[in-house]
């Protein structure tokens, strides 16, 4: 048995909350976690001020049935299998959206990765020097293969705030310790560490305090 490997074009789908304007205080790039499609994680920024925030959600390329009723579709972005490729892929994807979807005259920009999304944003960021106002890494876990290097490029000015749940049953206690200590050697003092009441769910009254700051 051999496995080869091609190449072609494909296409995907992704969301836009609130179309850009001369009003816009804030652009949001934001990946969902491993189950939702870009479509229903737009929900959860809908409730932003609409004439001050634009929110553009990439869509996951691998899709499947969540449960055994074949009802509702979920996505992935990456797996174990074949990652080196598939990153490539996914990266080349977010590329084309960003330069599709970016304004000439970018203000304060907000790159936010939940869950399984944190290692997207943190991969592409890292990847492709890309600069933003603010990095949120919301109840996933940061890349092995990054480290302070990786992020040198990033200015001193941007925040970068690492968010979970004191209930989330995906971020015990070692996770914890080790995903702070991971981000503390990557971005030093300005990573601000902030725990809710929760369990693994998006954080709501964050998204409205950042989009006010």
């Amino acid at each position: 048995m051999e496995e080869n490997k091609v190449t072609y074009t494909t296409s995907n789908t992704y969301s836009i909350v609130n179309p850009y304007s001369n009003k816009t205080k804030n652009v949001w790039l934001v990946f969902h976690g491993m189950g939702y499609l870009s479509k229903y994680f737009a929900t959860y920024f809908k409730g932003l001020a609409p004439d001050e925030n634009m929110v553009i959600i990439p869509q996951a390329p691998s899709k499947y049935y969540l449960g055994t009723d074949f009802r509702h579709v979920g996505a992935s972005w990456l797996t174990r299998e074949n990652t080196v490729d598939e990153t490539k892929n996914v990266l080349a994807y977010i590329d084309a959206v960003w330069e599709k979807e970016k304004p000439d005259t970018l203000p304060r920009f907000i790159v936010l990765g939940y869950s399984q999304g944190v290692s997207i944003a943190m991969r592409w960021l890292a990847s492709r020097k890309i600069q933003c106002d603010e990095l949120v890494l919301h109840s996933g876990g940061i890349p092995n293969e990054l480290n302070t290097k990786d992020f040198e490029f990033l200015s001193k000015d941007c925040n970068v705030t690492y968010l979970y749940g004191d209930k989330d049953p995906y971020i015990n206690e070692a996770r914890k310790t080790e995903e702070t200590l991971k981000g503390k050697s990557i971005f030093g003092d300005r990573l601000s560490i902030l725990v809710f009441s929760g369990v693994h769910e998006v954080y709501k009254p964050f998204l409205n305090s950042l989009s006010d700051k």
